[in-house]
């Protein structure tokens, strides 16, 4: 189900999860801690950093970086085609950015 978006936005942790970008809500926490994240051009360095419809997110994936920008703020973690009309690719780079999988455990620096 996707809404309008709330006057108050959703955490960033929340929405990479819900988006699918990351596999875990607690690997989407610990992706924003990290501060590679940006989000209208300013670092972000906590999970708890609102996201609303409209804005701009820099992410790295796999070696590479994803543009998006959030179209609707979604209500829960459903299948993939729902996540994926809830933001708009504006730009990516690396290799296979397209098929790229979500973040993972490897990807924050675990084995």
């Amino acid at each position: 189900m996707v809404a309008a978006a709330p006057a108050s936005g959703i955490r960033i942790d929340k929405l990479l999860w819900f988006l699918r970008l990351a596999g875990t809500r607690a690997l989407a926490q610990e992706w924003a801690g990290t501060g590679h994240i940006r989000l209208n051009g300013r670092r972000i360095e906590r999970a708890s950093a609102t996201v609303r419809t409209g804005d701009l997110l820099v992410l790295p994936l796999y070696g590479g970086v994803r543009v998006i920008e959030v179209l609707a703020i979604p209500q829960r973690r459903g299948p993939a085609p729902e996540a994926q009309a809830c933001y708009r690719l504006i730009e990516s780079s690396g290799q296979n950015t397209a098929e790229s999988p979500p973040v993972h455990g490897a990807m924050m620096g675990r084995a």
